[in-house]
C-alpha cells in the first residue's frame, strides 16, 4: 500500500510540474499591458484610405490622454508594416501596438470616445483583424 501511495504522490508531483502556466500573469509594478492589433485591408481600399487609418490611430494617444494627467492611459503607441519574407502573415499587412500601465488602462481606452471614432474609420476598411493582449516587463 505504501508503494502505491508513494507512486501516486510522485505521479501527482510529476503531473503538476507539467501543468499549464496561468494564461495571464497578474499585473504588477514590473509589467505593462501590450495591446496589439493587426489588419488586412480590403483590396479596394486606397493607400490614402489606409494612411487615414494610420493617422487616426497615431492620434489616439493624445486624444485619449487629454485631461487625464501624467502618465496618462496610453503610455506608448506604435505602428508598423509587415516586412516578413516568411509568407506566414496570412495577408496581415499593418500592426498597431498600444502600451498601457495595466488592464484598467486598456478598459478605459476601449470605452473612450476617441477609440470609438477610430473604430468608425477603420471598421469598413479592414478585411481581417487580429487582436492580442499580453503582459510584458517594463
Amino acid at each position: 500500500m505504501r508503494t502505491l501511495t508513494g507512486s501516486l504522490l510522485l505521479l501527482g508531483v510529476v503531473l503538476m510540474s507539467f501543468a499549464p502556466i496561468a494564461q495571464t500573469a497578474p499585473a504588477t509594478e514590473g509589467n505593462v499591458l501590450k495591446h496589439i492589433v493587426m489588419y488586412k485591408f480590403k483590396p479596394e481600399i486606397t493607400p490614402d484610405q489606409v494612411q487615414e487609418v494610420v493617422n487616426a490611430f497615431l492620434g489616439l494617444r493624445d486624444k485619449v490622454n487629454a485631461n487625464v494627467g501624467a502618465p496618462g492611459i496610453v503610455l506608448d503607441i506604435q505602428h508598423g508594416l509587415n516586412t516578413s519574407t516568411e509568407g506566414k502573415s496570412d495577408g496581415l499587412t499593418h500592426i498597431f501596438v498600444v502600451t498601457f500601465q495595466n488592464e484598467a488602462g486598456l478598459a478605459a481606452y476601449l470605452k473612450h470616445p476617441a477609440h470609438d471614432a477610430y473604430v468608425q474609420i477603420v471598421k469598413d476598411r479592414r478585411e481581417k483583424v487580429v487582436v492580442f493582449d499580453y503582459l510584458a516587463p517594463r
